[in-house]
């Protein structure tokens, strides 16, 4: 009798330890529209509240467009501080169209910037080889001195890569330089918004001033800025894109 309930006892304190160590192990999740897994980068010139912000509005975005718009497109959406862009596919131009409409109907939403390609979905293959890529760039711009990238934001549709975040010129050009130097990528564009080498070192709480200028190795992919966004605020807040105002 009294075997059995040591063993009884023994038993009730493994699996107590069992499952303080599987709750340490689970990952918090965020309240307020976020899914589970989302993180927060410690290393981003945004704020922690704001990275979580962005975060959520690119959620409601994408539902948002995906409730009005159903299985005829394919929508991902990515915001840095309010700068929304729209990747994927859509069956025609009204339909990329009226998602532009709705994504700027969201709260929040200061620019756009649509990407989506119209025309037939890119297929799984596609997709993942833009998955592969994000991943080579990520590692590339890490690798790469002069380039802050914890604080720069990687998109790859159909091989075209896409770069937000707040950046001085000069790591703009750098981080942009390394991602067209990535094999496979075929053109790199850029959403920065530009920031001054002041505003960096206060963000940062520190910077490394490079000893020359970036220049692209011959035969990378082009490097464009985003030549134009709708914007319900009048201004995209940055110098390296032009945003059009709406009228």
């Amino acid at each position: 009798m009294t075997r059995n309930r040591t063993r009884t006892a023994l038993l009730a304190l493994v699996l107590a330890g069992a499952t303080l160590t599987l709750s340490a192990c689970i990952a918090p999740v965020v309240v307020g529209g976020a899914a589970a897994g989302t993180a927060v980068v410690v290393t981003d010139r945004r704020s922690s509240g704001v990275q979580l912000d962005d975060q959520n509005l690119g959620f409601k975005v994408q539902h948002a467009i995906s409730q009005k718009l159903g299985d005829t497109v394919r929508v991902d959406a990515n915001v840095y501080e309010g700068q929304v862009l729209l990747t994927g596919d859509a069956p025609t131009e009204a339909a990329k169209t009226q998602a532009t409409a709705i994504a700027k109907a969201q709260d929040g939403v200061k620019t756009i910037y649509n990407e989506m390609v119209v025309g037939q979905p890119a297929s799984f293959g596609t997709r993942s080889n833009d998955t592969w890529l994000s991943s080579k760039v990520r590692t590339s711009l890490l690798n790469t001195k002069f380039v802050p990238s914890g604080s720069i934001s990687v998109t790859t549709d159909r091989s075209v890569v896409f770069l937000q975040g707040k950046v001085t010129q000069t790591e703009g050009d750098y981080a942009a330089n390394a991602a067209a130097e990535v094999s496979g990528v075929h053109k790199v564009v850029k959403l920065f918004k530009t920031i001054s080498r002041e505003e960096a070192v206060h963000l940062s709480g520190s910077y490394s001033d490079p000893t020359g200028t970036s220049t692209k190795a011959p035969g990378s992919a082009p490097v464009e800025n985003a030549p134009g966004a709708d914007s319900t605020a009048g201004g995209a807040g940055g110098g390296a894109v032009e945003s059009l105002p709406i009228k």
